[in-house]
């Protein structure tokens, strides 16, 4: 999946490439935010150090859903490992993604 390739290199026009203007990108509990501009903010937190290791596990498509879980690895500021698991419910417009949420839970 190029989204997913993107973060694993660092790639913001890679990422952005694969959302539409007006993406809305939610995680319960932790933010949301709207449009390319807040989105490309967030691709790099400044909690972490390098860059993230994603692994995707499974990928299901139905209609203009998809739905990707896996495995992120990375290290916060300072060395601490940091592993989590994630579920992205992706909902895509002509082939971009319109709308993201992500479910995340540490290790």
């Amino acid at each position: 999946m190029q989204y997913m390739e993107g973060f694993n290199a660092g790639d913001h026009e890679k990422i952005l490439s694969c959302l539409t203007d007006d993406v809305y990108w939610e995680m319960p509990g932790q933010f949301q935010l709207a449009g390319k501009e807040a989105f490309d903010k967030e691709i790099e937190n400044d909690a972490f150090e390098g860059r993230p290791d994603i692994t995707i596990i499974r990928l299901v498509e139905e209609s203009n859903i998809v739905v990707a879980e896996g495995e992120v690895k990375s290290r916060l500021k300072g060395g601490q490992a940091f592993e989590a698991v994630f579920c992205d419910v992706f909902h895509m417009q002509s082939g971009k993604i319109r709308q993201l949420s992500t479910y995340l839970m540490t290790r």
